[in-house]
């Protein structure tokens, strides 16, 4: 199973009425991991806990409030991850899991970041402590109560030393902070805004979760909106016909296709005919790729098994010569299958700049992974509206600075003379 986790910071959980929204909401997006910040309570008790979240295999670990601000409280459903540690710093709640489906051991860290800049050292100092002290793949979510760059808070044009800080404390942890699909900021008054509540990730916990990507949820009773991380993967279209590049490394693959396109009989226009013999070509490739050529990572995998099998008979007595060579035909087929799939990674990552045996899957992961998660649908569509933003923007600024007159249509002008 692929968790969900939900940030948010709350605001106080002081009132039935919020816990209940908060319920609701819960429900809503069947989250498997809940970080609340700022929950202004001493102590929660499992009564409170059930108020806030339905679920009947809940588990919970919490940092009381000090006085009448602060708090975290970290909740998950116990059939999808079990807790194994747990630490409860200063600035943030950290616990050690077991993921249920497949024991995928990983660390979550909630954070509810201090204002002032000199306490928000002891903060990366505390996460700096946590992280070397489990050696896993990691998660930290909250409110780091500090943005990362200028363009991240409304009316700042300069970069500041938090903003440093902060950035240096990602790089040092080798964290990886990903794109917010939704919206731009994640705290707002109405009059300025902000983005303080994030998700970072490991580069070994996304390679787990390849499909990871976080986004913006609906906000209600918070100035805060909470955020999701899902590791299910992001929302796709129907997925088209791509030519690959592993195709080509096939024993007589030329061969076939040119087979297949003499065989095709059309009539019409040359233009016609070319466009009729790609289309009837997909599904050619299409059909022996499915069939014949095969998926190359199942195809690896039954590769491994055989040698694996065949070194547990060697662990017991030696092999026949007959069982020695099929071994080799194995290795050397497994060779084969591994340049395949590094081919299919290199062209999915389009790092073109690395040649196909320099064998860095985990790099060409990261970065095909990457680029998923830049062109799925809700991240295209706030792209494009925000393009759309800030070119109302430009016009109504140069409209308003009395350029009107020239704008856009002046450049016409120029272009006529």
């Amino acid at each position: 199973m692929k968790p969900k986790i939900v940030s948010w910071n709350v605001r106080g959980l002081n009132e039935d009425n919020k816990r209940l929204q908060i319920r609701h909401l819960l429900r809503e997006w069947k989250a498997d991991i809940v970080c609340l910040q700022e929950t202004k309570l001493k102590i929660i008790s499992r009564n409170l806990v059930r108020s806030i979240w339905s679920c009947p295999y809940v588990d919970w670990v919490y940092l009381a409030a000090k006085g009448a601000s602060g708090g975290i409280l970290v909740m998950w459903d116990r059939r999808v991850v079990e807790k194994i540690e747990e630490f409860v710093g200063v600035y943030s709640v950290a616990c050690s899991f077991r993921s249920v489906a497949d024991d995928f051991l990983w660390a979550f860290a909630g954070v509810y970041g201090p204002n002032l800049d000199h306490e928000r050292r002891l903060l990366w100092e505390e996460l700096a402590g946590v992280h070397s002290w489990w050696d896993l793949p990691w998660c930290i979510g909250g409110d780091f109560n500090v943005t990362r760059f200028p363009t991240e808070c409304f009316g700042n044009r300069r970069m500041r030393p938090a903003m440093t800080e902060f950035s240096e404390c990602i790089f040092d942890l080798n964290l990886v902070d990903l794109p917010l699909a939704g919206g731009t900021c994640t705290w707002s008054n109405n009059h300025t805004w902000s983005r303080l509540d994030r998700f970072l990730i490991s580069p070994e916990w996304e390679c787990h979760f390849p499909d990871v990507w976080q986004k913006r949820l609906p906000r209600l009773s918070s100035d805060h909106w909470p955020i999701l991380l899902d590791c299910g993967g992001v929302q796709r279209r129907r997925r088209s016909f791509k030519f690959e590049n592993m195709w080509l490394k096939a024993d007589d693959f030329e061969e076939k296709v040119r087979q297949w396109w003499a065989s095709y009989q059309i009539q019409g226009t040359p233009s016609f005919i070319f466009a009729g013999k790609l289309k009837a070509l997909k599904k050619y490739l299409r059909l022996w790729n499915k069939q014949t050529f095969g998926d190359v990572v199942e195809r690896k995998k039954s590769k491994e098994a055989e040698i694996k099998g065949l070194e547990r008979i060697q662990e017991n007595r030696p092999l026949t010569q007959e069982e020695i060579a099929v071994k080799k035909e194995l290795e050397a087929d497994l060779e084969r299958v591994v340049i395949l799939e590094e081919t299919s990674w290199r062209q999915k990552s389009r790092a073109l700049w690395l040649r196909e045996g320099d064998r860095s899957t985990k790099f060409f992961h990261r970065i095909a992974n990457s680029h998923r998660r830049y062109n799925n649908i809700e991240m295209r569509v706030w792209r494009r509206r925000m393009i759309m933003s800030i070119g109302s923007s430009f016009l109504i600024f140069w409209g308003n600075a009395g350029l009107e007159r020239n704008g856009v249509h002046g450049l016409g002008g120029v272009y006529q003379r």
